[in-house]
């Protein structure tokens, strides 16, 4: 995306406007948007950094045939799982889809989770190297080796910003940060200080599906999880197992269920371990979503289980 890109009405008509619909995960985003479609015109960008790849779908909570057959869904099913979909390739994708949408005078409701994506979107992107496979493939090797707690120790030393804010059971973002800093020779917090400026033009309505009772989405992740694996999770990720040329440094493998259950297939635990270690890493992602959002500027949180929230939803959106 060009720097400064805007999806900006004509001089002298209102912003177009966009409306972002997040929330941790099993937060009930997807249902909510689909509510909306019934009273909006609307069409639906995914953000969900799972969600755009092939083959993974029931572990994503992936829209349906019948739901994309309703309302138009975009930014799903865009790589095989063995290629890699950054934050940058997003916010080009997203951008072009906001301006394809209002172009045909529709609302565009962005209905997901992956904050990084929303953070690059409303916030700019720095502008960081390109991804260099060599070093990737040292990063990983040493990860094999050592382990990703060596590594984020590693990555402490070189730069403590980031390390900071990059959680230790998080491969992906310390490969990154490791991999700028040798490309480099400079930290990746020092690269996002000199962000290119977002996305211009757009009125943004920002709703975060907040859960009220905490313990209650911890049980609704666990049943919701099991309720995937009856509906043949296990299956899905065998596929993926056996392909062969897939593994667990790749991000698609990496999505929570999706790792624990590679596990199974590698023989390293038994199922009831990689069920348990699922449920375990989802609600804790759920935890760093609440985290983000509770930190993050100009959301309005809707607690899912009110009465009155779908009726909020709806007020911010026809604003």
């Amino acid at each position: 995306m060009a720097e400064g890109a805007s999806v900006a009405a004509a001089p002298g008509a209102l912003p177009p406007r966009a409306l972002i619909l997040t929330g941790p995960t099993g937060s009930g985003k997807s249902a909510w948007a689909m509510r909306v479609a019934a009273e909006l015109p609307i069409e639906i960008i995914s953000v969900d950094s799972a969600q755009v790849y092939r083959g993974l779908d029931i572990g994503t909570a992936k829209p349906s045939a019948a739901e994309r057959s309703q309302v138009p869904h975009h930014l799903l099913d865009l790589r095989d799982p063995a290629q890699r979909y950054s934050a940058g390739d997003f916010v080009v994708d997203a951008t072009l889809k906001l301006r394809e949408i209002h172009a045909r005078g529709r609302l565009p409701v962005l209905v997901g989770g992956t904050l990084l994506y929303l953070r690059a979107l409303l916030r700019g992107i720095a502008p960081l190297p390109s991804a260099s496979p060599q070093v990737r493939a040292q990063i990983e090797a040493e990860a094999r080796e050592r382990g990703w707690a060596a590594m984020h120790a590693q990555l402490r030393e070189v730069d403590e910003r980031a390390a900071a804010r990059i959680h230790p059971n998080d491969p992906q973002r310390i490969q990154r940060a490791l991999e700028v800093y040798r490309l480099t020779g400079r930290g990746i917090s020092a690269w996002q200080a000199d962000t290119r400026a977002p996305v211009a033009g757009v009125q943004w309505m920002r709703i975060a599906l907040i859960p009220g009772d905490r313990m209650l989405l911890a049980q609704r992740l666990a049943q919701r999880f099991d309720a995937m694996l009856a509906s043949g999770l296990l299956d899905e990720v065998r596929a993926l197992y056996q392909r062969g040329d897939l593994y667990t440094e790749l991000p698609a493998i990496r999505a929570v269920g999706y790792r624990q259950l590679w596990d199974f297939c590698a023989g390293s635990c038994d199922l009831a371990r990689a069920r348990q270690l699922a449920v375990t890493a989802t609600a804790q992602l759920a935890k760093r979503q609440l985290t983000w959002l509770r930190s993050e500027p100009g959301f309005q949180g809707i607690d899912p289980a009110i009465d009155s929230g779908f009726a909020a939803l709806l007020a911010a959106a026809r604003c």
